[in-house]
């Protein structure tokens, strides 16, 4: 599931450009279809400019899928993803499949007419992606040298897609034919057979294959011909227009109503990125009768909301035949279309449409909003912590950029990379052992992001600066091993210092919670005697470093024990070492369980995670099992402070 998740999230990059396209197609269309000229020149400038990208929508998919997927993407990943795509739709052309076969291209399956779809556009996406993370850092024989590293990855793309296009040389026309096929089968069936067309319409968006069914019901390849007869006007009354006339109760209502779930659903931080995305593509839908740009935004992110969305079309498909409400289109299901057919002497009873969208905007919207919240479904605005694209969308630094930057400027403010004898880290702080300890700059830290800097003696200092600390880390790692540029010290603190102020002065970059009250009440993380944070034997935790708190202190006597979630909430990361582990409840509130202290120094021996990140918990629920008895024989202390991340001014009460 997560990986469809994360592939909905790379739709959204070129999905995002689409509602626009859409509005200019659309308004172009309603020009030449007005004025009766094919020729106005407002008119074929408007609908051109907007085919532009919705004739390449699935070339758009390609490249964002091979950018959104790729582990730290850059313009190469974008490239192979391109390639991979060229290589398989010129392979597959109709003219290169009449010379593969040795026969005229018009005796190619029409499947290969349609081979430029969404689905072959996400498969050379995927591979895109995958070839840019598994051979970017490919070394050659010198004699090679020069496609080594990622001059090499779209090589590997293109061979790779040839594989592909061989596989779908053989596969394509089977598949294609068969649903062709089963199209015919399904005009047998009265109106029960127009809604499982609507029903498999909707369902075969995602693999580029309804184009098969549209063929058999709107054109000419089993006598209906239902578009082009309801166009000329030239059909039967009360049979011409049955395939197409319930798409518009759900293009123009139903789906508006899912965005408004979808809008209504999100989370509050998140509300104002999902309306720009969810309105446009809303009135996109409305209007032109667009809805990829609404359809792809749950698609993938959530896919049984989509089969329920697959269903009601087919309802509305079915409902419409049999009442008969007749209705066709040129371009899609919006009201523009509508509206021009509406004195088309094909039309039936068009005034039902509009009544009967209104219907089915309730039910999207009441049956989208109840799944959303009943199955906890990660629709746009509702993602679990994905930090990188909160801040991408506040203008901030993020994300490799960031913490490079933020590297670099801990480097310069702790005398350098050569001064740095031992780097390590725990759950919220670096630690270090220093040639000097003199030379350390704690003011530079502290504007760099750390929330504060420690030296407990003999050359070590301890840098505090949140759960991210880990990719603060990595990047020193890479600077001084030279696998990484630094940046000149003043852009780094200028980098460092605004993505700290973006997300929270000291927290690494975390959010502030969007709460009402300073009041936050938890359930008691594990059994013991709760005690104030400032009792913790840790000037971090005691001072109140990384943020108020309370501490709860096990029995002497007892051996084991297990945390368990203080509230419900969404799993922020559970550290490798298992000693620690942040969550972020869900009102926003950001919270790190921090089991004894020094225990990161055991390495995971005696704990036990029992969540992932990411994971939906409750309160009560287990996140660590520990062996205490294991921490004290260490000689650890045991107590385990409790602490809120991004509010200075929490007050924890436990219940």
């Amino acid at each position: 599931m997560k990986f469809f998740q994360r592939l909905g999230r790379s739709l959204m990059l070129p999905v995002a450009v689409l509602p626009v396209a859409a509005i200019l197609s659309g308004l172009g269309y309603w020009i030449l279809a007005a004025t009766g000229n094919d020729t106005n020149i407002a008119g074929v400038f408007l609908k051109t400019a907007g085919g532009a990208l919705l004739d390449n929508l699935a070339l758009l998919f390609a490249i964002g899928v091979s950018i959104g997927m790729a582990t730290k993407p850059d313009g190469t990943s974008a490239l192979s993803g391109l390639v991979s795509w060229l290589t398989v739709t010129t392979l597959l052309s109709p003219d290169n499949v009449a010379l593969f076969k040795s026969i005229d291209a018009d005796q190619v399956n029409p499947a290969f007419d349609q081979i430029e779809n969404v689905f072959v556009g996400i498969l050379c996406g995927l591979i895109g992606a995958w070839t840019y993370d598994h051979f970017k850092d490919t070394k050659l024989p010198d004699a090679l040298s020069f496609f080594s590293g990622k001059r090499s990855v779209a090589i590997v793309s293109a061979g790779i897609s040839l594989v592909l296009a061989l596989v779908l040389f053989f596969l394509w026309p089977l598949v294609f034919s068969g649903l062709v096929a089963f199209g015919e089968f399904t005009l047998t069936l009265g109106p029960v057979g127009v809604g499982i067309y609507g029903f498999l319409n909707r369902l075969l968006i995602p693999f580029g294959l309804h184009h098969a069914l549209n063929s058999v019901f709107w054109f000419d390849v089993a006598g209906i011909n239902d578009l082009n007869n309801f166009l000329s006007g030239t059909g039967t009354y009360g049979e011409t227009g049955q395939y197409m006339a319930g798409f518009f109760p759900i293009m123009m209502f139903g789906l508006p109503g899912a965005a408004l779930a979808m809008y209504t659903t999100a989370k509050t931080s998140r509300r104002k990125i999902a309306a720009g995305v969810l309105l446009s593509s809303a009135i996109a839908a409305f209007f032109v009768g667009v809805t990829e740009p609404l359809e792809f935004s749950f698609m993938f992110l959530a896919p049984g909301l989509y089969v329920v969305h697959a269903l009601f079309t087919g309802i509305s498909m079915a409902i419409t035949a049999a009442l008969p409400v007749r209705m066709g289109f040129g371009f899609s299901g919006g009201f523009i279309d509508l509206v021009l057919g509406w004195v088309n002497p094909m039309a039936e009873n068009p005034w039902a449409l509009p009544v009967m969208g209104v219907f089915w905007f309730v039910v999207y919207f009441l049956s989208f909003r109840f799944i959303i919240r009943r199955f906890d479904l990660k629709t746009i605005g509702r993602e679990d912590g994905d930090p990188e694209a909160a801040e991408d969308a506040a203008g901030a630094v993020t994300g490799d950029a960031k913490y490079l930057a933020v590297a670099t400027a801990f480097l310069a403010a702790l005398g350098g990379r050569e001064n740095i004898l031992d780097l390590e880290n725990c759950a919220t702080r670096l630690r270090m052992q220093v040639a000097d300890a003199s030379v350390v700059d704690e003011a530079a830290l502290k504007r760099a992001g750390a929330a504060g800097t420690m030296k407990p003696g003999r050359g070590s200092v301890q840098v505090i600066y949140g759960t991210n600390v880990q990719f603060v880390k990595d990047a020193m790692d890479d600077v001084m091993s030279g696998r990484a540029q630094t940046l000149g010290t003043a852009e780094a603190e200028a980098i460092a210092a605004g993505s700290a102020s973006s997300g929270g002065s000291g927290q690494g970059g975390v959010a502030t919670a969007s709460r009402t009250t300073h009041l936050v009440r938890l359930r008691q993380a594990l059994e013991g005697t709760a005690v104030p944070l400032a009792d913790v034997p840790d000037p971090t935790f005691a001072q109140a470093i990384m943020g108020p708190g309370i501490a709860v202190q096990p029995a002497d006597d007892l051996a084991d024990a297990v945390v368990v979630a203080p509230a419900a909430g969404t799993v922020q990361h559970v550290f490798d070492t298992g000693h620690a582990v942040a969550l972020t409840l869900d009102d926003g509130t950001e919270v790190l369980i921090h089991v004894g202290l020094d225990t990161v120094a055991m390495k995971g021996r005696g704990f036990e995670t029992l969540v992932a990140t990411g994971d939906r918990v409750v309160a009560g629920m287990p996140l660590l099992r520990v062996d205490l008895a294991a921490v004290r024989a260490d000689g650890h202390p045991t107590i385990t402070p409790i602490v809120v991340l991004n509010d200075a001014d929490a007050v924890v009460e436990l219940v």
